[in-house]
């Protein structure tokens, strides 16, 4: 054989041996297709993420005055002591207590609108104060993102701080609507609990320690519509209104709680153990959070403490909807 045709063959082998295996090629187009695929994925959670975090703010409607009881406007800090917020204080003689409202995500100082102008005179006339107010990225209060609850619980302590300077009663009730739910659930677990000592209290952030107060100042707590789980509030709302919101809705939330640096909060858990009067209002019909999973909470909070629980279920109401249903 010639040397320049010994070269070729030599050369043809080369090639030969160096031929893609079918199998790689394969595997290779199969790891693109899935990378691609997790890219897309990625994509969209962070764009729903995104997007629910910077919902527009629920502007305050105009309520004439003269159809309000008499109250005082008020301005003070979120515990975090970045974030400006608003609020009225409605005052009765002689109060008991004082009630501080916290809203649902997308809602604000009014969740009920002027209807629940009947609800205040109710409180008033039964002797307790009011504080209505809205969280972060709400009604006239400052901040640029709502975060479900996951930082909301800042505001619900700036709102005690505040109640505390203005009212002449010695504690509070929380009343969480919705996401409020999981706003108030976590002020309550961020305060110290009356017994820690200075060890344990130096473990807190500089903001807590010098709040002034801790959970006994919380005599008792409202629940409209818990959920099992915090991020119960989410799924819902990315299913029903973000795109692919099916395949992302276990990531959304994930998502949203890395941003206010949260973990999922077990608020069936949370609200089963706590010490004091609890009473849980809900609708039959609500498919949003689940009539079924809140009967859950209220049958493992009447095991453990049943004589501080009292629950109400309002026939044919939905999420949200009891006291449009039924005021009384």
């Amino acid at each position: 054989m010639k040397a320049t045709e010994k070269n070729l063959y030599v050369d043809y082998k080369k090639t030969k041996g160096r031929r893609r295996n079918p199998f790689a090629v394969r595997f290779a187009l199969i790891l693109s297709i899935l990378a691609a695929i997790i890219i897309v994925f990625i994509t969209m959670t962070v764009f729903s993420s995104n997007h629910l975090l910077n919902i527009d703010k629920n502007v305050l409607s105009n309520v004439p005055s003269n159809i309000l009881p008499s109250y005082s406007t008020t301005s003070f800090e979120s515990i975090d002591g970045q974030t400006s917020l608003q609020g009225w204080f409605f005052k009765t003689k002689n109060p008991v207590s004082t009630i501080i409202v916290n809203h649902d995500t997308g809602s604000n100082r009014l969740p009920f609108g002027v209807e629940m102008i009947d609800m205040i005179e109710s409180w008033l006339d039964n002797g307790y104060n009011v504080f209505l107010y809205d969280q972060r990225n709400s009604g006239t209060s400052g901040g640029d993102i709502s975060c479900y609850g996951y930082l909301e619980w800042q505001d619900v302590l700036g709102a005690i701080s505040i109640v505390r300077k203005i009212s002449v009663t010695t504690d509070v009730i929380l009343f969480g609507i919705g996401t409020g739910c999981t706003s108030q659930i976590l002020a309550y677990k961020n305060l110290p609990s009356p017994n820690m000592n200075d060890l344990e209290i130096s473990q807190y952030s500089r903001n807590i320690r010098e709040i002034g107060f801790d959970r006994s100042y919380i005599k008792g707590m409202i629940f409209d519509s818990p959920a099992k789980m915090s991020d119960d509030y989410i799924r819902p709302v990315v299913v029903q209104k973000e795109f692919m919101g099916f395949l992302t809705q276990y990531f959304v939330p994930y998502a949203i709680r890395v941003s206010a640096g949260s973990d999922n909060v077990n608020l069936a858990a949370e609200i089963a153990r706590l010490p004091i009067p609890v009473m849980i209002l809900y609708g039959g019909h609500d498919n949003f959070v689940g009539a079924d999973k809140i009967n859950q909470i209220i049958s493992e909070r009447g095991r453990l403490n049943q004589s501080l629980t009292k629950s109400i279920m309002i026939t044919g109401a939905g999420y949200l909807e009891e006291y449009t249903r039924s005021e009384e």
